[in-house]
């Protein structure tokens, strides 16, 4: 399917591995001009270059940690600098620290906020007047955790749920200036996060890898992990003028774990 993207421009944060990058590479597919956004600049220069020499679409890095109040408006600002304009922001960056609630210190729940919440939070303020003047779109990256509550993952169940009513009331704000806005919920998807998941999984049960994922699978109820890509493909789809009429719309992109209404 032709997505109409190309020429486009789009900001893609937490674009050196996993989900973001796998979304940053599809856009660039697709036709679109990126500036990439993450904390480490040698694997955010390297993916870049993979994605550019793959896509044949100029690819601009900015290395920032997005916690800091001012890194969301100054990769706006590069991504104008660069381009003369954006169309697109793709908040990916974030993950927060799963464990024991009584163990979790004050430090790990600010941590969890300030980088995927505050981050995106800051990064669609500064972006709106540019996304405003070419009625673009925003895609937030959250998670299913959203939707159910889990002993450990008490920090970013409750980030993914402020994260989902964020993108409803941005949504609302941008049917009058034109902007939509969606968010995506992914499931498990196998990235560098999820295979340090089943190491440790791996470790605390004493079997193998192999068997440690067999058993999450066991434990979820689904048939097989997500790709990255397919987080990509969606995220794409959604950017682009044949997904016009959906906005403030929350996706879960799951294999089927999540069977709440």
């Amino acid at each position: 399917m032709e997505l109409e993207l190309h020429g486009k421009v789009a900001l893609v944060t937490g674009a050196s591995r996993g989900i973001g990058a796998a979304i940053a590479r599809e856009l660039a597919r697709e036709g679109v001009d990126l500036l990439t956004v993450a904390r480490s600049a040698t694997d955010l220069e390297k993916e870049a270059a993979e994605i550019g020499a793959q896509s044949n679409r100029r690819v601009v890095t900015h290395a920032a940690d997005l916690r800091s109040r001012e890194a969301a408006a100054e990769a706006v600002a590069s991504a104008v600098a660069a381009f003369g304009r954006l169309d697109i922001l793709v908040n990916s960056a974030g993950a927060t620290k799963r464990g024991d609630f009584f163990a979790l210190s004050d430090d790990d729940w600010a941590d969890g906020y300030e980088l995927k919440f505050h981050g995106a939070v800051r990064l669609c303020r500064a972006a709106w007047p540019y996304l405003k003047e070419k009625k673009g779109a925003i895609v937030n990256i959250v998670g299913v955790g959203a939707r159910a509550g889990e002993a450990e993952f008490t920090i970013g169940g409750s980030v993914n749920a402020a994260f989902v009513h964020f993108t409803k009331s941005l949504a609302d704000i941008g049917i009058a200036d034109g902007v939509r806005v969606n968010a995506i919920s992914p499931g498990r998807i196998v990235t560098p996060r999820f295979w340090n998941t089943i190491g440790r999984l791996s470790a605390e049960q004493g079997v193998s890898r192999d068997e440690a994922m067999a058993q999450l699978l066991r434990d979820i109820g689904i048939a097989r992990f997500g790709e990255p890509g397919e987080i990509g493909w969606l995220a794409a789809f959604l950017c682009s003028p044949r997904a016009a009429f959906i906005h403030g719309a929350v996706i879960d992109i799951d294999g089927g774990q999540t069977r709440a209404v």
